[in-house]
């Protein structure tokens, strides 16, 4: 039996980055709560003592940029740092309208111009693109085991921060897990690796053994444990951390925020986007399909392609990769799936309950994998059902 390894990252919520998507997403959050139907895609960059919001809206609410994106990054726990504090940061804010071409699509449906009645076919997709989603049984949270491990270290580290458990760490992290399989079984974790900001001061010996006993050993089950090399900050150094050190931009882990590099990705980013908007929405779609395939025992691995063209509420193809590991033909699966969820824009959003303030929680330490009642893609409820209406393929 073949023996190998894979290996996925996350990144902390004060990562440059993450810092970025954590604005973009606070800001969608202050306008869904004053208008659901808000149209939104919100792009930000971070840098040394400043924060710049550029993007389209189309909304009612009346947004108080500054007051939101300062509570985001204290939020974080930037609030001493003299080159990157939510007190001191400058703010610029460039914002338009969204574009009437795009407004137009999305508000009248290439279905409905076309003698469609359906409610259903009354919302336009926000953009063209394929979306993906993918579950997996080799986590109970049916996730990878390489990106799920560096999530819930990444979230644990933090956790020991703002409890002051660890307080000598920084809001900017990194970590790395290192899975090694037979067949396709995760057997163990060969390397973690944790590069996390730290007072100057603090010895690394010290470090080494504090993140050890406080974060992986709290967070790795201990048979995975076995002869696994932890790395911490083998720069030597990570004092200068977060947007001071870095320029963060949304959208730029869109890895990271998804699989992990075990499954295939669209390309598109998701926060700072309503969703109108499939980058997000169909892939959390796309999520929810793929779990509920394996949650009702239909295959240990699925993989569900969404693709959709601007304007046009119904995908332009479904596909279904289950990757040998299936108890149903996959061309009839994606039939029934079809028929099973509405990946049409507003059927998403209605399934899912989008349009609520909830994003900023999606910022950070994954969009999948995480048991919070807000993330309803996570839900596997309709298992058994899809189950029983498998059984008569």
């Amino acid at each position: 039996m073949r023996r190998w390894s894979f290996t996925s990252e996350s990144v902390a919520e004060g990562h440059p980055d993450k810092v970025a998507d954590r604005i973009s997403d606070s800001v969608l959050d202050a306008v869904l709560a004053d208008d659901p139907y808000g149209r939104v895609a919100c792009e930000t960059l971070v840098t040394t003592n400043l924060a710049v919001i550029a993007g389209e809206m189309t909304t009612t609410a009346d947004v108080p940029f500054e007051a939101v994106v300062r509570k985001a990054v204290a939020d974080i726990g930037y609030t001493t740092n003299p080159d990157f504090s939510a007190d001191s940061i400058k703010i610029l804010v460039a914002v338009d309208e969204q574009s009437s071409d795009i407004s137009d699509g999305v508000s009248e449906s290439l279905e409905t111009r076309t003698g469609s009645t359906d409610p259903g076919d009354q919302l336009g997709a926000g953009d063209q693109g394929m979306m993906f989603g993918y579950a997996t049984d080799e986590t109970d949270a049916l996730m990878p085991m390489p990106i799920h491990l560096a999530h819930r270290l990444a979230e644990r580290l933090a956790e020991a921060r703002h409890g002051l458990e660890i307080p000598f760490v920084g809001p900017d992290a990194k970590t790395q897990v290192t899975v090694d399989y037979e067949g396709d079984r995760p057997v163990g974790v060969s390397h973690i690796l944790i590069s996390t900001q730290h007072s100057p001061d603090v010895d690394h010996t010290v470090l080494r053994e504090v993140l050890w006993e406080q974060v992986v050993t709290k967070t790795v089950e201990e048979h995975l444990l076995e002869g696994t090399e932890l790395l911490v900050n083998p720069s030597g150094r990570f004092v200068i951390g977060g947007p001071a050190g870095d320029a963060g931009l949304t959208g730029r882990k869109i890895i990271v925020d998804t699989y992990g590099g075990a499954a295939r990705h669209g390309g598109g980013a998701f926060s700072g986007k309503d969703p109108t908007k499939v980058d997000r929405s169909a892939a959390y779609a796309a999520r929810h399909a793929a779990k509920t395939v394996v949650a009702a025992g239909l295959a240990r691995r699925c993989e569900l392609q969404l693709a959709y063209a601007i304007g046009q509420a119904r995908p332009v193809s479904v596909f279904v990769d289950l990757f040998g590991t299936g108890e149903v033909d996959e061309r009839r699966l994606e039939l029934l799936l079809n028929e099973f969820f509405d990946f049409r824009p507003a059927g998403i959003i209605t399934e899912l309950d989008l349009r609520r303030p909830i994003f900023a929680l999606t910022s950070a330490y994954g969009h999948f994998g995480r048991s919070l009642p807000e993330f309803t893609w996570e839900a596997s409820a309709r298992a058994e059902e899809l189950a029983a209406a498998a059984a008569g393929l």
